[in-house]
C-alpha cells in the first residue's frame, strides 16, 4: 500500500490531473460491461473473473517482481486481503447475485450508490469531513443515478439473501477503499498491488470456477476479445487509476467519479450494441453531471 499523498499539494501544482484521471477513471469503470458483454454468452462468470484476474495478475508479475521495492511478505498480506474485498468479494458478489437472477438494473443501481457509502465512511474513519457543498452534490449525483436507472430497475424472483449479497459486496469495497487510504504501510508501487490483489482473485475464484466445471476458456473470438478489454481496461485501467487517485485527492471526491459510470456504461451499450437511449438517461445523466461538479468542487 503507499501513503496518501497530501491533496491540497498536488491540485497546485497539477490542476488538470484531476479532470484527466476522473476521465480515465470513468472510461475504465464503465467498460467492465462491454467486455462481460462479449465473454458472458462463452462462459459462467466465475469462470470469466477467473481468467480475467489470472491473466491481469500473471501480466504484471514480472514487472512487479523486477521494478519497484522488495515486496515483503508483510505488504503480500495486506494486498491479499485487499484482493480478497476489492476483488473477490466485491465482483465475485455481484456476479453471483445476477446468477441468481437478481435484475440487472437494481444490481447497477445498488453497486452505483458505492460512493455514497465511502462519503458516510469518510468522516468517521479518515477524519475527511465533507462540506455541505459536497453533501448536496453527492445527494444531487444519487438524484441523477436514480433517474438513469429507473427503467431497469425491478424486483425479480431470486432468493432474498441475493439482494443482500448485492449490499453487502458495495459495503466491503467501500470500506476497502477508506482502508486504503487510511493504512500507511511501506510504499509499493500501484502495478505491485495490483498483481497480488488480481492474483489472490484468480485463486479464490478459480475454486468457484471448478465447483462449476472445468477451468479451461472457451476457445471462441468473443470470449477473447472480452479478455483482452477486461484485462487492458477494465482490470489496468480502472484498478490502477482509482488506487492512484485514492493516494492523490479524497475518497469522497474520487469515488464521486463513479457516479457517472452508469450513464456512460448506457453510451458503450448504445454505441456497441444498438441499446436504446431515453430522455430520462439523458436528463439523469446531466443531473449526475452537475453533481459530480458540486462535489468535486467542495
Amino acid at each position: 500500500m503507499t501513503e496518501p499523498l497530501r491533496p491540497s499539494v498536488t491540485a497546485q501544482h497539477h490542476p488538470l490531473l484531476w479532470p484527466f484521471l476522473a476521465t480515465l477513471l470513468i472510461i475504465g469503470w464503465s467498460s467492465g460491461f462491454v467486455g462481460i458483454r462479449y465473454a458472458n454468452q462463452e462462459a459462467s462468470v466465475m469462470l470469466l473473473l477467473f481468467w480475467r484476474t489470472l491473466l491481469s495478475g500473471l501480466i504484471l508479475l514480472p514487472f512487479a517482481l523486477a521494478i519497484g521495492p522488495r515486496i515483503s511478505m508483510r505488504a503480500v498480506r495486506d494486498q491479499a486481503l485487499f484482493g480478497v474485498m476489492a476483488v473477490f468479494l466485491y465482483l465475485g458478489g455481484f456476479a453471483l447475485a445476477i446468477e441468481q437472477k437478481v435484475p440487472t438494473g437494481l444490481v447497477a443501481l445498488i453497486s452505483d450508490l458505492l460512493p455514497l457509502a465511502i462519503a458516510a465512511l469518510s468522516q468517521p474513519v479518515l477524519g475527511e469531513r465533507l462540506t455541505k457543498r459536497q453533501w448536496l452534490g453527492t445527494a444531487v449525483a444519487v438524484v441523477g443515478v436514480l433517474i438513469v436507472s429507473f427503467d431497469s430497475l425491478g424486483f425479480g424472483t431470486a432468493p432474498v439473501w441475493a439482494y443482500g449479497l448485492t449490499v453487502g459486496s458495495m459495503l466491503v469495497f467501500a470500506v476497502a477503499s477508506v482502508l486504503h487510504r487510511k493504512r500507511k504501510t511501506q510504499h509499493m508501487p500501484v502495478h505491485q498491488s495490483l498483481c497480488i490483489q488480481t492474483l489472490t482473485g484468480s485463486v479464490l475464484f478459480g475454486l468457484c470456477a471448478l465447483t462449476q466445471g472445468s477451468l479451461a476458456p472457451p476457445m471462441t473470438r468473443d470470449f477473447a476479445i472480452g479478455m483482452v478489454w477486461l484485462v487492458l481496461i477494465a482490470t489496468f485501467l480502472a484498478y490502477a487509476v482509482y488506487y492512484t487517485s485514492l493516494r492523490l485527492f479524497p475518497v469522497a471526491k474520487v469515488s464521486a467519479a463513479i457516479y457517472l459510470s452508469p450513464p456512460v456504461t448506457m453510451l458503450w451499450a448504445w454505441m456497441l450494441f444498438s441499446e436504446p437511449l431515453t430522455v430520462a438517461m439523458f436528463a439523469g445523466l446531466a443531473i449526475t453531471l452537475v453533481g459530480v461538479w458540486v462535489t468535486s468542487r467542495g
